[in-house]
């Protein structure tokens, strides 16, 4: 698939040089993506699901890669994965169903031993031990039902695989366009009147969570921390002002200070771990403790793409990287503590902060809200557990 190889070859490329902002823009494109990958992957006549899951996790692994702290990448990969394996059980299933099984075909009860077995969702055990519980039993039927059947045609059986894909790929693709309405018609419950509101950061899923309650009539103030040096925060006061809400611009330092003024803070997570905890813009840990501090929630949105089942401990995450030194400091004023051969001045420039599930409240994702703790049952229904780690 040459065409195909040289559009990853492109993507891989514009991660690696930070081309697409946002977790929403790379997630949907690296979708995208995979669906090419799946509709011109060319299939064997016998194990097709494993095929295509091979051709996937290879383009996968190359993108994330190239850009390993966009963890939207790897989420949506593993989706992707999981529809396929989902789609073949499917199609497994359907046709184990028109054998007969009083004649040479498997047994009703090994076809239900195993089903159970593939379609139960991990344990906690399991994802945390990175194995799988149905170790025992093989999961791929494809292979199975084609040398069973007989009459079974191969060549519609594959373009049935494809077509499947391609309709859970659409919907993914659908889900993550639409989480930020998704999250924003939730606004209503949990923003009430004349309430005071705390964000970081420049979200759009917040923007729109605030202007969702804005509209159904609910008057609020918002305070934004400006989030030095970067200051994404002024980015948001101008949207929110523009919307017509009441906002107020207050120094990263002053969050302290003003936190017992405020009844919520609500901040858009970079990801939200599988043990609930949540990577976000620089600054939000201190957010989160001065909060606990005055039994203030804290709350998160985050689409369905950002929650990662993985771990923070976990080698393969990456949950911090560094930006350019020149964001903090003037290098003509700084130049003489610079030039030397081993400079005096060290320059820090973090991305990110990452905040444990002791400090977070509640979560709200386009499916609802839940509490930290139930992050990794609500993992399990969207990934599968061979595909944690790729």
């Amino acid at each position: 698939m040459p065409d195909v190889q040289s559009m990853v070859l492109e993507f891989v490329n514009k991660l690696r040089k930070r081309k697409i902002e946002g977790s929403q823009a790379t997630a949907r494109c690296t979708v995208e993506l995979l669906k090419s990958v799946v509709s011109h992957h060319r299939l064997p006549r016998a194990n097709q699901a494993s095929a295509l899951i091979d051709a996937v996790r290879g383009v996968g692994a190359q993108l994330v890669a190239a850009n390993p702290v966009e963890l939207a990448v790897g989420n949506v990969v593993r989706r992707v994965l999981h529809i396929i394996r989902e789609e073949d059980l499917s199609l497994a299933t359907a046709a184990v169903s028109e054998l007969d099984f009083n004649g040479e075909g498997m047994s009703a009860a090994v076809v239900a031993a195993a089903a159970r077995s593939t379609l139960r969702p991990p344990s906690l055990q399991t994802l945390l031990e990175g194995t799988t519980e149905s170790a025992t039993v093989p999961y791929t039927f494809s292979s199975g039902v084609d040398s069973e059947s007989k009459t079974a045609d191969k060549s519609s059986i594959t373009q049935k695989l494809k077509d499947d894909v391609r309709g859970g790929i659409d919907q993914l693709i659908k889900d993550i366009t639409d989480c930020h309405e998704q999250i924003a018609e939730q606004a209503i419950e949990h923003i009430h009147q004349n309430e005071v509101i705390l964000t970081l950061g420049n979200s759009r899923t917040v923007l729109e969570f605030l202007c969702a309650a804005k509209e159904k009539k609910r008057s609020f103030r918002v305070f934004v921390a400006e989030g030095a040096p970067r200051y994404q925060g002024h980015v948001l006061a101008k949207e929110l002002v523009a919307r017509g809400l009441q906002t107020t611009v207050i120094t990263d330092s002053a969050v302290f200070a003003m936190i017992s003024r405020v009844n919520m803070v609500i901040i858009g997570a970079h990801a939200v771990m599988a043990n609930g905890g949540v990577i976000g813009p620089v600054g939000v840990n201190m957010a989160a403790l001065a909060a606990k501090k005055h039994a203030v929630p804290f709350v998160v949105l985050a689409g369905s793409h950002k929650l990662c089942p993985l771990y923070p401990h976990n080698p393969e995450v990456l949950l911090n990287e560094l930006r350019s030194p020149c964001e903090l400091l003037d290098f003509g004023e700084f130049s003489d503590c610079l030039d030397s051969g081993s400079p005096l001045v060290q320059v820090v420039n973090p991305t990110f902060d990452y905040v444990p599930p002791s400090l977070v409240s509640l979560v709200i994702t386009d499916t609802g809200g839940h509490n930290p703790s139930y992050m990794y049952r609500l993992i399990a229904d969207y990934y599968s557990a061979d595909d944690l780690v790729m």
